[in-house]
């Protein structure tokens, strides 16, 4: 392979000539939702599909299921359901869904995660859940005066209250819930008061995601600005976007509440992320991987894109109508896409102390240029340095008690 974005390592070598594994998000109701986040970077991919608000059919959904569970070439399959807003489509749809599973899984082990705004969960989807063992992700970015100014309906009603009474919902029913929050501007600098309103709520998994969008207003500026790749002409930093330096303290604030009371009993997925990176372990979230390309997302067409954050037409894969779903997961593009992740890192990046623990980020938010004019540095890359370097000590420490036999939470005493 004569160029660096073409290098490939052994570990690329394995993962090509070992049995089939990925992960598939599937979007039923495509971008369609009933809330009208400012953030949300999916809204706008009905623009793809002529602005339709498209669903699934059970004859849909039967293919996919088959399909999925026949290309994964392991023991256990996850569907993983995404959008948009999943719950749109009903309670029937899942019952289906489930049906399908049972009917094509063979020997395979089939689990359920399902990302929603929680604001359409009833009593009924909640037991349903709780039933079948989904794990669902439920959307909240912290205390109501947070989370209300980027998250709202159509109507620009606040959906805080709605969003807790989803959870209060699944937590009465006994099915298995995450906290998935964004942080954005209005986050900055109330990192440890965001952490302890969401580990409040009944779950000690947290997710925290960084926001930083580009957009293109219309004429005027009176409407909805379209969320687009930074590339395109016209594009400007979204508002709500985090600052590098905002997002490094962020996680530090929290960082140093958690390490002296919560290791052990809350688990928030860039804590254990660096700690599997210290131990040379591939870590939980691929934006802290090497390279990526095991996420791919299918439409509620059956396209078949490269992520989640790429769904543009240059990162279409093929059709699950049309294509074979192995085929495209093994595809040189897929391949590309994935391992341009580690070979497209700028010369900053390169030397970089921290690159093992960062591995430069996700993608989407590699379009900062470094000192030399080199692109592709993460635009968090400041604020990644700041976490990196200041949770080093207690991450050093908490890698010899594991490899001691001990348990990582012994660094509290």
């Amino acid at each position: 392979m004569g160029t660096v974005r073409e290098t490939l390592t052994l570990e690329d070598a394995r993962r090509l000539t070992g049995p089939l594994a990925f992960n598939l998000m599937l979007k039923p109701a495509g971008s369609l939702c009933n809330l009208d986040c400012a953030y949300c970077y999916y809204l706008d991919k009905s623009e793809i599909y002529g602005g339709r608000e498209s669903r699934m059919t059970v004859a849909d959904i039967e293919r996919y299921v088959r399909t999925y569970i026949e290309s994964c070439e392991t023991q256990e399959v996850t569907f993983n359901w995404h959008g948009g807003e999943p719950l749109i489509l009903g309670l029937d749809f899942y019952r289906k869904a489930v049906e399908f599973q049972h009917l094509y899984a063979g020997e395979k082990t089939i689990r359920n995660t399902l990302q929603t705004n929680a604001t359409l969960m009833t009593p009924e989807f909640a037991s349903f859940f709780a039933r079948e063992h989904f794990l669902l992700g439920v959307s909240l970015d912290g205390p109501p005066e947070i989370h209300d100014r980027y998250r709202r309906d159509r109507g620009g009603v606040h959906t805080s209250r709605k969003v807790i009474e989803g959870i209060r919902r699944l937590y009465d029913a006994g099915a298995e819930y995450n906290i998935m929050a964004t942080v954005n501007r209005a986050s900055e600098g109330r990192g440890l008061e965001v952490y302890s309103f969401l580990k409040g709520l009944g779950s000690a998994f947290i997710q925290f995601s960084p926001v930083v969008e580009h957009v293109v207003y219309p004429a005027g500026r009176n409407s909805r600005p379209r969320i687009v790749a930074p590339s395109e002409l016209g594009a400007e930093l979204a508002p709500w976007s985090v600052s590098a330096t905002g997002y490094g303290r962020f996680l530090c604030d929290i960082f140093d509440y958690w390490v002296r009371h919560d290791v052990g009993r809350v688990f928030v997925n860039v804590f254990d992320c660096t700690l599997a990176n210290w131990c040379g372990v591939t870590p939980g979230t691929c934006s802290f991987a090497e390279t990526c390309g095991g996420n791919a997302v299918v439409e509620h067409n059956g396209d078949v894109y490269c992520c989640d954050h790429f769904v543009y037409p240059e990162y279409l894969l093929g059709n699950l109508y049309c294509d074979s779903l192995a085929s495209m997961m093994r595809s040189p593009a897929q391949l590309k896409f994935g391992i341009d992740k580690r070979n497209s890192l700028p010369r900053k990046c390169l030397r970089c102390d921290v690159l093992p623990l960062c591995h430069g980020g996700c993608p989407k938010h590699r379009f900062n240029s470094d000192e030399r004019g080199q692109t592709g540095l993460n635009a968090l890359c400041e604020g990644y340095h700041m976490f990196f370097t200041h949770s080093t000590p207690a991450m050093r420490r908490m890698k010899q008690l594991l490899e001691e036999g001990k348990a990582p939470a012994l660094v509290m005493l």
